[in-house]
């Protein structure tokens, strides 16, 4: 059985079509498609890498990957991720597809850390959906959402934000939250079980947005090694 079965917010599909038909409801935030993709997709890193170094994050289009020298275990990824991009399109959505040293930090980090490292929601100002893939370890994480406390309801956290804040009015204390996305980040409950979005895996996640009928998906990037290789990530 999928262990991802066991977390309540998480439905596993079978296929595209289902992926995109399944509605979020209930629980369930999360909606898996779990794949096992043919060819080397650590071949694909290692061949942008060359080309463009790992200072910083690079986009790939469908031109860059056949651009690519590859052997045929890289050419069988590359279709693999063609095929992606073609599919997502196709749905009206504009896929992103990274190739990832690292996110960027808080040089001086608040009560509240605010990068894609720390347990956070997206967010959207129509209905939308986010659509990811990690096509090379680590992959990213989720968080069944009994298991997470946003920052902002964590007394010490709250108190110490409203230091800075620095004044008594509710609403604009909420709206000020809010402006800085400090309601979108999340503490793990003690006890909490993350589990990992797996390698290869297509996901759909509920984000908080006007209109959805479910809680945001609590999820967080993962982090890298020093000397690690970039991630391979699809999203949009």
């Amino acid at each position: 059985m999928n262990p991802l079965f066991k977390f309540p917010g998480v439905r596993v599909v079978e296929s595209f079509e289902e992926l995109v038909a399944t509605p979020f409801a209930d629980t369930v935030n999360a909606l898996c498609w779990p794949r096992v993709l043919a060819g080397d997709f650590d071949e694909i890193v290692t061949a942008v890498v060359a080309l463009v170094g790992d200072a910083e994050i690079t986009s790939l289009d469908e031109d860059d990957l056949m651009s690519l020298e590859l052997s045929p275990a890289g050419s069988l990824a590359r279709t693999a991720l063609i095929d992606d991009l073609r599919r997502l399109s196709r749905q009206g959505l504009d896929p992103n597809l990274d190739c990832i040293p690292a996110y960027p930090r808080e040089a001086e980090p608040g009560p509240v850390p605010l990068d894609v490292y720390s347990w956070h929601a997206d967010s959207a100002n129509v209905l939308a959906d986010t659509w990811l893939c990690s096509y090379t370890a680590p992959a990213s994480e989720g968080l069944s959402n009994a298991q997470a406390i946003c920052c902002v309801d964590v007394p010490e956290t709250r108190a110490a934000l409203l230091r800075s804040f620095g004044g008594e009015d509710d609403a604009a204390f909420r709206a000020h939250l809010a402006e800085r996305c400090y309601d979108l980040h999340y503490d793990a409950r003690a006890g909490a079980e993350p589990y990992s979005f797996g390698v290869g895996n297509l996901w759909r996640i509920a984000t908080q947005c006007p209109g959805s009928p479910v809680p945001p998906c609590v999820h967080r990037a993962p982090m890298t090694a020093a000397g690690q290789a970039p991630r391979l990530l699809m999203i949009t």
